[in-house]
C-alpha cells in the first residue's frame, strides 16, 4: 500500500468511527459531552472530572496557573477549580487529555519519543496562543488555547497507527499533504466535534500563511507555532525546519508595545500554563 492509499484508508477508518480511545480518553469524552449540556450542574461536572485522575490533576493545576489564578489563592479541590475555570476551559482540558491519549502507548521507542515531543510542542503552542490571543490578536484566549490543543491531533492519530503502515512517517512534508495527511486530521477533528470556527482556523493554519500583523485565529496559531521553543517532530521528519520561511526573530508594534515585550511580560504565564498542560 502506497502512502496515498494509506492516508485514504486511515481517513476512512476514522470517518466510519473506527477510532479506538484508551479508557482515560473515553472518560474525558464523557466529560466533554456532559459539559455540553446547559443544564449540567457544577457538582455533577466536578464528579465527572474526578472520575479521571489525570484530568482532575490538570484541572486543578490549570486553575492554579498564573493565567487563571490572578489572586494568588491556591485551589486544592476539583469543584472549586471547575468553578474558577468555567465549563469551556474544562471542556478544552478534557479534549487535551483525549488528544494526548490518542497516540496511546506506542510499542516502538521512537514513536514514544515522537508522541512525547509532539505533546510538549502542543502544550507550548496552546499556551502561547492563549497569550497571543489576549494580548496581540484580541481574540478569545480560551478558544485560542483550545485550537492550540487540537491543532496536531491528526499527528497523534498517525503515531498510533504508524506501526500498521511501515514508512507512513517517512518522506517530505509535501508528500504527506499530497497523500492526504490533512484529510486524516480533518476526519479526527470531526470525530472530536471541534466547532466550525476552530476547524476553519486549523484549515487556514494548514495553508501556512501568517499575515503580519496577525489578526485571525489562524494567525494566532501560526505565530504561536513559530514562537514555540519545541518544534513539532512530525514537521521536522517531513522536511520542514522550525521557522523555515520566516524571520528568525519576529517582532512588531502592538499599540505602544512590541510583540517581544509582551512575550517577556507574559513569560511566567506561558511557563505556568505549559507546565499545567503536561499530561
Amino acid at each position: 500500500m502506497d502512502k496515498r492509499e494509506a492516508f485514504k484508508s486511515l481517513a476512512a477508518d476514522v470517518a466510519k468511527g473506527e477510532l479506538a480511545f484508551p479508557t482515560s480518553a473515553q472518560v474525558a469524552m464523557r466529560v466533554r459531552r456532559a459539559l455540553d449540556d446547559p443544564d449540567c450542574h457544577i457538582d455533577a461536572a466536578a464528579k465527572l472530572v474526578q472520575a479521571e485522575p489525570l484530568l482532575s490533576a490538570r484541572v486543578v493545576a490549570i486553575a492554579n496557573s498564573v493565567a487563571f489564578n490572578r489572586s494568588g489563592r491556591e485551589i486544592t479541590d476539583v469543584r472549586t477549580a471547575v468553578a474558577r475555570l468555567g465549563f469551556r476551559t474544562v471542556r478544552a482540558l478534557a479534549t487535551a487529555l483525549v488528544t494526548r491519549q490518542l497516540a496511546g502507548a506506542p510499542a516502538v521507542k521512537t514513536y514514544q519519543d515522537l508522541a512525547a515531543q509532539l505533546w510538549e510542542h502542543t502544550a507550548h503552542v496552546a499556551s502561547l496562543a492563549h497569550v497571543i490571543a489576549r494580548r496581540v490578536t484580541r481574540l478569545d484566549p480560551e478558544t485560542a488555547m483550545f485550537a492550540g490543543i487540537v491543532h496536531e491531533v491528526g499527528g497523534f492519530y498517525l503515531l498510533s497507527r504508524a506501526k500498521d503502515f511501515p514508512g507512513l512517517l517517512d518522506g517530505e512534508l509535501s508528500d504527506w499533504i499530497d497523500a492526504g495527511e490533512i484529510e486524516v486530521g480533518r476526519a479526527v477533528l470531526n470525530v472530536l466535534s471541534v466547532p466550525a470556527p476552530v476547524m476553519l482556523a486549523i484549515e487556514a493554519y494548514w495553508d501556512g500563511f501568517l499575515a503580519m500583523p496577525p489578526t485571525t485565529l489562524a494567525d494566532t496559531l501560526l505565530l504561536a507555532e513559530e514562537l514555540a521553543p519545541v518544534p513539532s517532530p512530525l514537521h521536522r521528519l517531513g522536511g520542514k525546519e522550525h521557522g523555515e520561511g520566516m524571520t528568525a526573530s519576529i517582532d512588531m508594534a502592538i499599540g505602544e508595545e512590541t510583540l517581544l515585550s509582551i512575550l517577556e511580560e507574559s513569560a511566567e504565564e506561558v511557563v505556568s500554563l505549559t507546565g499545567a498542560l503536561q499530561f
